[in-house]
């Protein structure tokens, strides 16, 4: 049976840290509406977030683990 391949465009947008999480990037942060955002919420979207539980073990699964 062949390696089940990892999906690349999933790849670029998830990370698995290293006690096993999977972290996701936040939405509204492209560039031609950071101007009309206040300050605040840039930072608060600044960070990485969790994957949701109902997502995680599909999103484990696209990456190949």
């Amino acid at each position: 049976m062949a390696k089940q391949k990892t999906r690349r465009s999933v790849a670029k947008r998830f990370k698995v840290t290293g006690s096993g999480k999977i972290r996701r990037r936040q939405a509204w942060r492209s560039h031609l509406v950071l101007g009309k955002k206040p300050g605040r919420r840039l930072r608060r979207l600044a960070g990485d977030a969790d994957v949701s539980p109902s997502d995680r073990r599909r999103v484990r699964r696209m990456l190949g683990r």
